[in-house]
């Protein structure tokens, strides 16, 4: 299939404020210290402790220069990154005029190479005081965290690009419904009351940054998964349906009136089969058998479903940027076809008339992946990291991705 992409289609990759910063003291830190043994003891050993404990990460904190030297090498028009709220607010209403500063050089060194600014305000962590408020959970931080995206947003104006939230709906499901995450709560309820509290607070994000900046574009980065009803069995189909709507399309209906665009984060395609046993509803099962290979985490590689995604995304009427994409893959084997197919799916639907405006793979380098305190184990990097020695290397699979890149200009 020939590749058609956009004349001024941003092409990047992303990173998290947490993951690859270092030394952040947020809630994601104080919970890394007092569970790493845990999780180390449950994983049989088979991961140290300082697996679980983000530390120094990758050190792009002082090392960005040279880290966007490189995005700038593998042909990218584009940068996704996260401002860390706990570094800039760290004690409540006390902004931190040095941290300001420094994220104003992170902009400033992306423009000097020609990098797009697309700037995440919240990924995942938060400030301490926040934590002790009740985080997400507690309104008032939907009004803590407007204050903080107006001090943001008024810091930098020249910044076109703004995501309020990374995967709100992944936070809320993880974090307060399975308990597989801190906050580690398994609670309907009070997950339910963390989700609406997003979306009061995207609303209020969304009118703040428009108040302050007349020519911003604002969405959110959307965790979507392409689901399938296993043989088309009817109850298989219902089940879909309900999965859909609480998984992909409730939060974003909620908000559809305060985004510009919608960002999506594609990873997984999912088999869904309900089967009766004993007299009771059985799993889910997340992996068809006919979709290979997996990934290192297990996921099942399926890059068409980013195509039936996008398509009902496209509903919506919105531009469309894939602000993550991407597989753990630590041999590096299976990411260069992953790649390539993924952007095949999406060319499909450019050609379609969907309106794709950017992708930004998952992720620009080796990082501490926060979702269920897997740690640093798992490698969706383009650019390998040596924890020991901090040396970057590149991949091969980004090399593929340059190439695919420069076939467009």
């Amino acid at each position: 299939m020939e590749l058609k992409f956009p004349k001024n289609f941003l092409w990047g990759a992303a990173t998290s404020a947490h993951q690859v910063e270092g030394n952040n003291h947020n809630d994601w830190s104080e919970w890394e210290k007092e569970n790493a043994q845990r999780l180390s003891k449950a994983s049989g050993g088979k991961y140290p402790p300082e697996n679980y404990i983000s530390g120094r990460a990758c050190d792009h904190y002082n090392r960005f220069r040279e880290d966007f030297d490189i995005a700038k090498r593998l042909g990218y028009n584009g940068h996704r990154f996260s401002i860390e709220w706990s570094r800039i607010e760290p004690e409540e209403g006390k902004f931190d005029i040095e941290e300001i500063e420094h994220y104003r050089e992170v902009i400033k060194a992306l423009r000097e190479r020609g990098l797009e600014p697309f700037a995440t305000l919240w990924h995942s962590t938060n400030p301490i005081w926040i934590r002790d408020i009740g985080g997400w959970e507690n309104s008032k931080t939907a009004d803590y965290f407007a204050r903080y995206v107006e001090k943001i947003i008024k810091s930098y104006p020249d910044v076109k690009y703004w995501l309020t939230f990374n995967e709100p709906t992944v936070y809320a499901g993880l974090g307060y419904i399975q308990g597989t995450q801190p906050p580690w709560v398994k609670s309907m309820r009070r997950g339910n009351t963390v989700f609406k509290n997003f979306v009061k607070a995207h609303r209020l994000a969304y009118q703040t940054i428009h108040k302050n900046n007349k020519n911003a574009s604002v969405g959110f980065a959307h965790h979507l998964v392409y689901m399938v009803p296993k043989n088309n069995l009817p109850w298989n189909r219902l089940a879909v349906r309900i999965l859909e709507y609480i998984r992909n399309w409730r939060f974003l209906n909620a908000v559809k009136k305060n985004c510009d665009f919608i960002g999506i984060q594609f990873y997984q395609s999912q088999s869904i089969d309900i089967s009766l046993k004993h007299g009771k509803w059985g799993p889910i099962s997340a992996l068809p058998i006919s979709w290979k290979p997996i990934d290192d985490l297990g996921w099942a590689i399926n890059p068409e479903g980013i195509y039936h995604l996008l398509k009902k995304t496209s509903k919506y009427g919105k531009p469309i940027f894939i602000t993550e994409s991407g597989i753990a893959d630590a041999k590096d084997t299976n990411r260069p076809r992953f790649i390539e197919e993924t952007l095949n799916w999406v060319s499909k639907a450019i050609k379609e008339r969907i309106d794709v405006r950017g992708y930004f793979h998952w992720a620009f380098m080796d990082n501490f992946e926060i979702p269920e305190l897997r740690g640093f184990w798992p490698r969706f990097g383009l650019i390998a990291i040596d924890y020991k020695t901090l040396e970057r290397k590149i991949r091969p699979s980004a090399y593929k991705f340059k190439e695919i890149i420069e076939s467009q200009k």
